[in-house]
C-alpha cells in the first residue's frame, strides 16, 4: 500500500467528523480485527505478540489504539501516593454535587498521569440492602441523591457543551478520562442484598429506581456503561436483550461501549462458566460490545469466530460493537495521543488534590450523637486538654481508612500508601502540651487510670473488603467493637468515630454511654478532614445518604412505607452548633 494513499484515509484525519472515521475504518477491517476490538484482556496475559497477533491495538496493520481500563472508584486507587477521596458512600452523605464533580475533575488527572484512558466509574447503584458487599460503593438509598452524584461524570469527561447529541459519548480532552455507569441494572437491589444476586421487582419500579441514574449518565455523555452481574426477576442481566439493546440502547439512546464485568459471560450459564459458547453467543447477542475476558481470549475469540460463521450471531450485531469500541476511542483522542502524557505525573497525589479530598472527609462525617443531651454538646472537644486516650484498630491504620479497592481490589490493612491515619491528624491537630496515649485495645492499667483523662476517641469498624467478600447479613462492628466502645465509655467521656462501608448494629449501651457518635465511612487518604471537624474548625455537614436500621432483621428498610422505624433515618444527622 502505497503510503501517500495511506495517510489520505478518512479515520487517519483528526479533523474528520468522528463518524466519518469509524465508518472508514470499519470499511477497512478484517473480520479477525473486528473480533480483537471486542476482546479485552486482563494485562497478565497481554504481550507484544498477543495483542499484534490478535489486532487487539497500535501494532496490529491498522494502528488502531488500545483503550486501559481500571477500578479508579475513589481516586486513581490502584496507584501508591495517589489521593484517595472518600467512597461513595461518603461523598454520598456530603450532598454536594460540585464537590463530587471537582473530585472527577482531580482523578482524571491522576489516572491519565498513569497512561491509562478509562475508569469504570461511577458506581450509580441505588442501595435496597446495607448486607450488599458493595453497599460503599452505592452513594444512596435515594435515587434522586444517585442521580444528583453522578455528575461525577462530568468531572471526569469533562462537560459536553449544550448541543452535544444526546447519549453520544462525550469526552473534552487530554486531561479526561473515560467514564463507566455502573451495573447496569439493579444491581444494588438484589434481595437480601446478595452480591450477584436477583432483583425481584416490576419493570415500572426497576425503572423509577434503579434505571433513573443511567439517564442522568447519558444526559452528561457518560461513554460507556458496563452490565451487571446481577439478574433481574431470574434473568441474568449479561444475557438480557430487553434491557440491555430495548431499554439502555433504544429507549434511553445511549451511543456508547456497553463493556460486560470481569468474566461477565461466565454467570449467564448454570453452573457459571459451562457451555462458554453459548454464553458468548446469549451475551453478544443481548447487546454486549466488549467482553472483560479477561484471561481465556484464545477461547472467546475461537468461539466468537464460530458463532459468526454458523449464522449465531449477526455481522451486523459485530459491526454494531465494533462501531461503538471505534466511537469511543475517536472520540477520546487516542488515536492522536495513544500513550501516557507523563508531563501530568505531578498532579499524582498534589497538594490541592489533597485538600479536595480533606474537604470531602469534613463534608461526609455524619454526627450521630453530640452529649447525652442535648443542653450539653460534646462536640467539639478541647485540643487544649491534658491527657487524651486514642483507642481502636482503625485510629492508626491507612489501609483501614480507605477500604477495599484501593492498592489492590480487596484493599488491605497497614500504611499502604501516602496519607494521614486519624491518630496522625489528632497529634497535629492538639496542642503542645497535650499528651496523646494511643492502644489498639485498651488496657486493665489503662482504664483503671481513667481519671487522668480529659476524653477517650475509640475509632472501630469495618475491614477492608469488596464485592461478595463483604456481604454480610449480621453487620455487628467486627473486632469486638461493641465492646470495646462499652469498656472506654463506661470509664472516659468518649467519642466513637465508626468506620464502615454502611450503618452497623449499634447495641443500647453503645448508644447510652457513649458522648458522641460520628459515621465516618471510608474516608481514604486525607484524616486531618476529621480532626478538622472533632476540634470544631468546621461545623458537621452530612446527612446520612441511607437509613440506619436498628436490627438486622428489619432490613430491608423503605424510607417511604408506613412500617419504617429506623434508629436513624435517611437524611438525619446534628450539626455541631445544636448539639
Amino acid at each position: 500500500m502505497a503510503e501517500t494513499e495511506e495517510s489520505s484515509w478518512v479515520y487517519k484525519n483528526r479533523d474528520a467528523p468522528v463518524e466519518a472515521r469509524v465508518k472508514d475504518l470499519l470499511y477497512r477491517m478484517t473480520f479477525p480485527e473486528k473480533i480483537g476490538q471486542m476482546t479485552q484482556i486482563e494485562r497478565s496475559v497481554a504481550s507484544p505478540q498477543v495483542i499484534t497477533n490478535s489486532f487487539i491495538a497500535l501494532a496490529s496493520r491498522l494502528g488502531i489504539p488500545i483503550i486501559y481500563g481500571t477500578d479508579a472508584v475513589h481516586g486513581n486507587n490502584n496507584v501508591y501516593g495517589a489521593t484517595v477521596f472518600p467512597h461513595n458512600i461518603g461523598l454520598g452523605a456530603t450532598r454536594d454535587a460540585d464537590l463530587v464533580k471537582r473530585i472527577g475533575v482531580a482523578t482524571a488527572l491522576e489516572i491519565r498521569a498513569s497512561g491509562v484512558h478509562w475508569t469504570f466509574a461511577p458506581c450509580v447503584a441505588v442501595l435496597g440492602d446495607p448486607r450488599w458487599g458493595r453497599c460503599y460503593e452505592s452513594y444512596s438509598e435515594a435515587a434522586k441523591i444517585v442521580c444528583e452524584m453522578s455528575l461525577l461524570i462530568s468531572g471526569l469527561q469533562g462537560e459536553p457543551p449544550e448541543e452535544h447529541p444526546y447519549g453520544y459519548p462525550f469526552l473534552a480532552g487530554r486531561n479526561n478520562v473515560v467514564a463507566c455507569a455502573k451495573h447496569f441494572v439493579g444491581d444494588g437491589g438484589t434481595d437480601k442484598g446478595l452480591s450477584e444476586g436477583n432483583t425481584i421487582a416490576t419493570y415500572e419500579d426497576l425503572e423509577k429506581i434503579h434505571v433513573a441514574p443511567y439517564l442522568n449518565c447519558i444526559a452528561q455523555g457518560v461513554s460507556t456503561v458496563m452490565a451487571s452481574f446481577s439478574s433481574w426477576n431470574g434473568s441474568r442481566l449479561h444475557s438480557d436483550y430487553f434491557l440491555l439493546t430495548e431499554v439502555l440502547k433504544q429507549k434511553l439512546g445511549f451511543k456508547g461501549i456497553l463493556v460486560s464485568d470481569w468474566d461477565g459471560l461466565e454467570t449467564i450459564s448454570e453452573p457459571e462458566g459451562s457451555n462458554y459458547r453459548n454464553c458468548v453467543k446469549l451475551g453478544i447477542n443481548a447487546g454486549i460490545d466488549m467482553v472483560m475476558v479477561p484471561f481465556k481470549y484464545e477461547q472467546f475469540i475461537q468461539d466468537m469466530t464460530d458463532l459468526v460463521e454458523s449464522g449465531e450471531i449477526p455481522m451486523a450485531r459485530v459491526n454494531d460493537a465494533v462501531e461503538r469500541i471505534l466511537r469511543v476511542k475517536f472520540v477520546a483522542g487516542l488515536f492522536e495521543h495513544p500513550l501516557a502524557d507523563r508531563s501530568l505525573l505531578g498532579t499524582v497525589g498534589c497538594k490541592e488534590h489533597r485538600e479536595v479530598a480533606r474537604e470531602a472527609v469534613r463534608k461526609s462525617l455524619v454526627l450521630l450523637k453530640n452529649g447525652k443531651n442535648a443542653d450539653t454538646p460534646f462536640l467539639p472537644l478541647d485540643r487544649n486538654a491534658k491527657r487524651i486516650l486514642v483507642v481502636g484498630m482503625h485510629a492508626n491504620d491507612l489501609g483501614n481508612q480507605c477500604g477495599g479497592w484501593t492498592k489492590i481490589k480487596s484493599g488491605q490493612s497497614g500504611r499502604i500508601t501516602i496519607g494521614t491515619t486519624l491518630l496522625d491528624s489528632i497529634k497535629a491537630a492538639v496542642g503542645d502540651k497535650t499528651e496523646v496515649i494511643f492502644e489498639k485495645t485498651p488496657t486493665k492499667e489503662t482504664l483503671a487510670s481513667s481519671d487522668g483523662f480529659s476524653y477517650a476517641i475509640v475509632a472501630v469498624g469495618e475491614p477492608p473488603y469488596a464485592e461478595m467478600k463483604g456481604d454480610n447479613s449480621e453487620l455487628t462492628i467486627p473486632f469486638n467493637g461493641n465492646n470495646i466502645i462499652t469498656a472506654v465509655a463506661e470509664k472516659i467521656p468518649t467519642l466513637v468515630i465508626l468506620f464502615s462501608g454502611r450503618p452497623m448494629v449499634l447495641e443500647p449501651t453503645v448508644l447510652e454511654k457513649t458522648e458522641a457518635l460520628v459515621a465516618a465511612w471510608f474516608p481514604g487518604t486525607e484524616g486531618q478532614g476529621m480532626s478538622d471537624v472533632i476540634f470544631g474548625d468546621y461545623d458537621f455537614k452530612g446527612k446520612l445518604p441511607v437509613s440506619w436500621f436498628k436490627r438486622v432483621d428489619q432490613l430491608p428498610l423503605n424510607a417511604e412505607a408506613n412500617s419504617y422505624d429506623p434508629l436513624f433515618p435517611l437524611g438525619f444527622g446534628l450539626t455541631s452548633n445544636f448539639g
